[in-house]
């Protein structure tokens, strides 16, 4: 049986580890691990050595998608995603292996004998351009006008005085809702969570946790950027972070 040597590039170092370990158990040499696109960038334009690439899609900086659609020549690319999107079905229907985290051991077996008989074909890079979606607006207000925000780059929404402010760690604009259920209403698939009366969240944004000592937590949004969840909304808020970086 062909020992492949695997690359695995995923910006949570929990996901990196357990990957690694599973690929050395079904006797594959992992040559290395990465923690963003940027890395993976300057990676490739290095000589190497390597079968097959398990390449996160949602990283910060350049995503996986984005780093393979600028890199004309590349090893083989196997998708490891947290989010059954449209990705994870366009990929699937161009017959490019995916997986979905948790990462198990079968589904695993499965990709690699895959890869073993050379089954996986590479997407071009206009055809992972074509897949990428367009991102994600909205409109904020700028004087008389309007101009449009990136979802992407919001980490949370405000409720203050009946107005709702899109915030970026400190940042905030103005936008044209009066209350947050309007914006669940315009995002419904983006997983935000209410983690208080005022304060809708964006969890897969959020950069770290601390417990506090009323049974609640903090999460880091930015650097020295806190936001409190409330008691009710802490076990839900735990899960939903941690669904994401498994």
């Amino acid at each position: 049986m062909k020992r492949l040597n695997a690359l695995v590039v995923d910006d949570e170092p929990l996901a990196r580890e357990r990957l690694s370990r599973l690929l050395q158990e079904a006797e594959c040499t992992v040559v290395g691990e990465l923690g963003d696109g940027l890395a993976l960038l300057q990676w490739l334009n290095r000589p190497h050595d390597v079968d097959v690439i398990f390449l996160d899609i949602q990283m910060p900086g350049p995503s996986g998608m984005d780093v393979l659609a600028e890199v004309p020549t590349c090893p083989p690319v196997v998708f490891v995603t947290a989010h059954s999107t449209y990705a994870v079905r366009a990929f699937e229907l161009a017959a490019v292996d995916y997986l979905l985290k948790p990462v198990f051991e079968d589904r695993l077996a499965k990709c690699l004998q895959r890869l073993r008989n050379q089954l996986i074909r590479r997407l071009s890079p206009s055809e992972l351009k074509a897949l990428l979606p367009p991102p994600v607006r909205f409109p904020i207000r700028a004087g008389d006008g309007e101009v449009f925000m990136e979802l992407e780059l919001i980490t949370h929404f405000e409720l203050e005085n009946d107005r709702v402010w899109a915030c970026r760690g400190l940042n905030r604009y103005l936008t044209r809702w009066s209350a947050l259920s309007e914006v669940e209403q315009a995002f419904p698939d983006d997983g935000m969570l209410r983690i208080q009366r005022h304060l809708l969240l964006r969890p897969r944004m959020v950069k770290g946790v601390r417990p506090t000592s009323v049974g609640r937590i903090k999460v880091m949004i930015a650097p020295k950027v806190e936001l409190t969840v409330s008691r009710a909304m802490t076990p839900q808020t735990k899960e939903s972070i941690r669904a994401g970086t498994v």
